[in-house]
């Protein structure tokens, strides 16, 4: 049965438009140096596919979108059912809230939570339509979704989300933190102070925000996971803000697994490369696009589906009992 909470009020509104004048500002920068600036050219790569079912490749369509983004517009659309996966009760029983989680990774670990017998709690900025695309496949799982529209810049609102879904589900046993902004700088100079904060209040101050909220409700047992990046772990020319926040994420899962491990509830990061996401379509240039992910070790984007399963393991006590404190890179490959 559907549970739908939370419209999308005016701190989400407000968090959108802040998004789309800074997608504008740097939009504008990039139209004056694109007379001068060459264009991506394929990295020359052969696409590998190691998976049970064949994935998108270079080149991908030319496309571009308006922050926040939406899978709906996605072309190809996103892989996030991943047909081949078998649930086996590994979360039976649990209950999950996922942010970020109307599309992208999100949405791929909600439905593969739900495979696994989880009830899940969607939490979403304002993208309403990919929300309830999420809801309708947790629930083709058999398994129960509340969907909350609001902004993980809120600690209020980030309390309020939280004992919504506990309310609804009577626990809480997984914290996904996911929700992110990312929008490229070509030079520290470009990136202003109004884009540097919603950078860092969105994927920083975010995951403290759900984490504090939630630890209340958390038990033995109980675990939390981060979304890093590979650029955490490497940097990246363009994403200064972006790359400092998933290295603090990643920092902050360490610090935070040693505070809990006491108390039994398990921290851990997953770091993926490239995945094929609205995130990166609202980010880049339409030509930029076609090359996304080309440069991985395996030559492509991963598709959402390929890397929810990571969360699954670190989610489940029958999997990961003994795992705290880890950054599971997630990027095709290793470095190099």
């Amino acid at each position: 049965m559907a549970l739908k909470s939370g419209s999308k009020g005016p701190r989400a509104t407000s968090a959108t438009r802040r998004q789309r004048e800074i997608q504008t500002q740097v939009e504008a920068q990039d139209q004056r140096k694109r007379a001068t600036k060459k264009t991506s050219t394929a990295s020359g790569k052969t696409a590998v596919q190691a998976g049970a079912r064949a994935h998108p490749v270079n080149p991908l369509p030319r496309q571009h979108q308006h922050k926040p983004g939406q899978e709906s517009e996605l072309n190809p659309a996103p892989q996030f059912k991943a047909p081949d996966y078998r649930g086996s009760g590994k979360l039976e029983g649990r209950v999950a809230i996922v942010t970020g989680a109307d599309s992208g990774i999100g949405r791929a670990v909600a439905v593969l939570f739900a495979r696994e017998g989880a009830d899940v709690g969607v939490m979403y900025l304002d993208e309403h339509e990919d929300a309830e695309v999420t809801r309708v496949a947790v629930e083709a799982e058999g398994r129960r979704c509340l969907l909350i529209a609001g902004d993980v810049r809120d600690a209020a609102f980030c309390k309020r989300a939280v004992r919504k879904v506990v309310n609804a589900f009577g626990r809480l046993d997984v914290l996904v933190n996911n929700a992110a902004f990312q929008e490229h700088a070509d030079s520290l100079e470009e990136l202003t102070d109004e884009h540097l904060d919603m950078t860092i209040r969105t994927n920083l101050y975010g995951y403290f925000h759900m984490a504090r909220a939630a630890l209340p409700y958390l038990g033995e047992g109980s675990s939390i996971i981060n979304t890093g990046s590979e650029t955490g772990l490497y940097g990246s020319a363009k994403l200064l803000d972006y790359s400092a926040t998933k290295g603090a994420i990643h920092a902050f899962t360490l610090a935070l697994a040693s505070n809990l491990v006491k108390r039994g509830i398990r921290v851990n990061a997953v770091a993926p490369g490239p995945v094929w996401t609205p995130l990166n379509p609202a980010d880049r240039d339409a030509a930029d696009v076609e090359q996304f992910g080309s440069g991985s070790p395996m030559g492509r984007p991963a598709q959402p589906e390929e890397i929810a399963p990571a969360y699954v393991f670190l989610a489940a006590p029958s999997c990961a009992s003994y795992i705290s404190g880890v950054i599971l890179p997630v990027r095709g490959g290793p470095p190099g």
